[in-house]
């Protein structure tokens, strides 16, 4: 008499299961964040939000246009000391082409989530970098020209780089590497990569150099991981949170 094969888990478990798996280290560094800190979890990321929306209220009026241009728009015609003066302010100027709210939303949802599950300063350097990366990037790209796959034409010199989007893709990416989210990680990769296929602009271009910067940062802190031969739970990366 032969023995029935065990029951294979519902659709809606299996769905479940990977879904913790995916995104549970995750959820719980940032539940346990809040419940410990409640807004005073992520103050970054609310001064972030605010100056987001202050700068695109001030750009869009007549005697503050050229002002945010000043001090937070960087262009690859630009010198480069210039540019550097700028980047860091660059985070916080959303496209006027684009509504803010699509700005303020990702901000709030990617600069909080990494604020809380790996800390303040982190995610201020990553968020820098990332945006550094499409600011050089341009500038590189610029002097390949458009007969190379990763060059840009010179009249790219001339648009502004893409403000916080930059950083907030490399952010999701570092995120995601942080709590070994992989699916999630490869959409956020994947998505950019069919951004620039289905429009190819400086913006999209600008992006992936962001995301191979970050998994450059990512790639390097496993290296020194290993070598220092840390051990730990599950990844070996515990939950950071300054």
């Amino acid at each position: 008499m032969s023995t029935p094969a065990p029951a294979r888990p519902a659709a809606p478990a299996r769905i479940a299961r990977l879904a913790r798996r995916e995104w549970g280290p995750l959820y719980a560094a940032v539940r346990d964040g809040i419940a410990e800190r409640g807004w005073r979890a992520a103050p970054l990321t609310l001064v972030a939000v605010c100056l987001t929306a202050l700068c695109q209220f001030t750009q869009n009026q007549p005697w503050g246009y050229q002002f945010v241009q000043n001090i937070g728009s960087v262009r690859a015609e630009e010198p480069l000391w210039l540019a550097l003066l700028r980047t860091p302010l660059s985070l916080f100027v959303p496209a006027l082409d684009l509504p803010v709210w699509g700005a303020l939303a990702q901000i709030l949802l990617v600069f909080g989530i990494a604020e809380i599950s790996v800390g303040r300063w982190r995610t201020l350097v990553v968020g820098y970098a990332a945006t550094l990366a499409g600011t050089l990037y341009a500038r590189v790209g610029i002097a390949w020209g458009p007969g190379t796959p990763l060059g840009l034409p010179a009249s790219d010199a001339q648009v502004v780089d893409t403000g916080p989007s930059a950083a907030v893709v490399g952010l999701a990416v570092y995120v995601c590497w942080r709590h070994r989210a992989w699916v999630t990680a490869g959409l956020v990769i994947a998505v950019m990569v069919v951004e620039v296929l289905v429009k190819n602009n400086l913006a999209g271009k600008e992006h992936l150099a962001a995301i191979v910067a970050v998994l450059v940062l990512c790639g390097g802190a496993e290296l020194l991981q290993r070598r220092g031969g840390r051990t730990g739970s599950g990844s070996g990366l515990p939950p950071m949170r300054s």
